[in-house]
């Protein structure tokens, strides 16, 4: 929901002033919110849709849709995008994925998708540091996210998964 947020922000920021009607569906909003954004989508007033896997739960019927981006497809199995790309009459279907799994690897390699390799940043971006360090390091891990939160910056702590802990030897 959170890259679902994002990208709505930033495609209404940039399509807005065009006159593009960008809408966000998402699972956590109320039923009147959803109930609304249904209409909107049915009538073809949203141009744009934004959202989760809400959108393809029942009750989502799509004026046109014509294209269908998937970011972090991996996070959609081949039912869900069929069920997905099956709203619209043929439309286009671009899937992105920073991470190479063996589903996506099998359709490049038998030919079912085609490549194209995002290899630079966006002007301006910076380059994220990512650092794996011990236990030992955790007072000035903590005063050196505190200093970048004062400066105005984003800290991402990255915990571990829950379960098999024991295995890592890992908290």
């Amino acid at each position: 929901e959170i890259l679902a947020e994002q990208h709505e922000k930033t495609l209404s920021a940039l399509l807005g002033p065009l006159g593009v009607h960008v809408l966000l569906l998402t699972g956590a909003k109320t039923p009147a919110q959803k109930r609304a954004a249904r209409e909107k989508i049915a009538s073809g007033e949203a141009q744009l849709i934004v959202g989760t896997h809400a959108l393809i739960s029942t009750g989502v019927e799509f004026h046109a849709l014509g294209l269908v981006v998937a970011d972090e497809q991996h996070r959609f199995g081949v039912a869900q995008r069929t069920r997905l790309t099956g709203k619209g009459d043929a439309p286009h279907l671009l899937v992105m994925s920073a991470t190479p799994i063996p589903r996506t690897l099998a359709l490049l390699m038998y030919g079912d998708l085609e490549v194209s390799a995002l290899d630079e940043l966006p002007p301006g971006r910076q380059a994220e540091h990512t650092f794996l360090v011990g236990e030992s390091y955790r007072p000035r891990i903590k005063a050196f996210i505190r200093q970048q939160v004062a400066e105005g910056h984003q800290s991402f702590v990255v915990c571990p998964p829950v379960a098999g802990n024991g295995k890592l030897g890992i908290k």
